[in-house]
């Protein structure tokens, strides 16, 4: 059986940050991560000062050889399949797909977010000319001929009104939602066109978006666009360990990464159930590796 002082699920750079910081505080660690996080597909990260325009995998990689220079922390490339505490035992007992065990006192959750997509082919131009977030990758789809895919008004009218800061030639296409007329005139005031009929095809090639083809049979030419996507938790150990969360189903902590579970601590987008940049979520997962290093000070000083 293996004890550690803490264990980090998932290798993003919530969990990467903790673990090093873990790390260089003489904490034996242990980062599991089983490959599936969402950014894989990008071909680019932005803003992060130091390492703007490094693909993900290699932001990944000078991560975790980093973490090599630590005796103390062991990687595992493994998914975590059981989190369990037993009554009355203070530690927790961690389970991997591939059988193998481990004990830990404290747990860091930082395994991401996944996305539902409102039309099924986005994902096959996901991280090519379909992106989420402008901040990573409105520089480079700036002043081209671009789409907006969002089904409820609220994000219509959000992301349209973003990505109109990266490029005026703009559509926003609601794929069979409705838009108030009041939400339309703000956007029409703005040249920005709106498409409500339902998307039958994307059109491209390789993940790059040439046009979109409606139920109707009308096509317009698009070079790509930003997608308002629904984002759930790919790992159900939020709810299992009992961790409180609001109305919006966002973790409560005490802004440090503890949640309401004692020894469970959360960093990244798995606690906001929202995507974040990599430089917040690194900097969460610092935080919460402060607040896991700090406790363990405490109880055993």
């Amino acid at each position: 059986m293996n004890i550690l002082d803490c264990i980090v699920v998932g290798a993003g750079p919530a969990g990467l940050s903790a673990t090093l910081t873990l790390g260089r505080s003489r904490k034996t660690v242990g980062l599991f991560d089983d490959g599936t996080n969402r950014n894989r597909v990008t071909q680019e990260s932005h803003g992060f000062i130091t390492r703007d325009g490094t693909k993900p995998h290699e932001l990944r990689e000078i991560g975790l050889n980093e973490l090599k220079k630590y005796p103390s922390i062991s990687y595992f490339n493994t998914k975590v399949t059981e989190i369990t505490k037993e009554k009355g035992n203070k530690n927790y007992f961690v389970k991997t797909v591939d059988k193998k065990e481990f004990i830990a006192e404290k747990v860091v959750l930082a395994t991401g977010l996944q996305e539902v997509f409102p039309i099924d082919s986005v994902r096959e131009y996901y991280g090519r000319s379909i992106f989420s977030c402008p901040y990573c990758d409105g520089w480079e789809m700036r002043n081209k001929p671009l789409i907006v895919i969002a089904e409820e008004e609220e994000y219509m009218l959000h992301m349209a009104k973003l990505v109109y800061n990266w490029s005026e030639n703009l559509v926003l296409i609601t794929n069979g939602a409705e838009i108030s007329v009041e939400g339309a005139l703000k956007l029409e005031k703005r040249n920005i066109k709106i498409k409500t009929e339902p998307v039958k095809k994307l059109i491209g090639v390789d993940g790059y978006l040439h046009a979109v083809e409606f139920a109707s049979g009308e096509i317009i030419e698009r070079a790509g666009g930003f997608v308002v996507p629904t984002f759930y938790r790919p790992t159900p150990f939020v709810k299992q360990l009992g961790c409180e969360m609001n109305e919006n189903g966002v973790v409560v902590t005490d802004g440090m990464g503890r949640t309401t579970q004692k020894d469970i601590y959360i960093a990244g987008e798995t606690e906001k159930l929202a995507p974040s940049s990599v430089t917040i979520s690194a900097a969460e997962g610092n935080k919460a590796a402060i607040a896991v290093n700090a406790d363990l000070v405490s109880e055993r000083f």
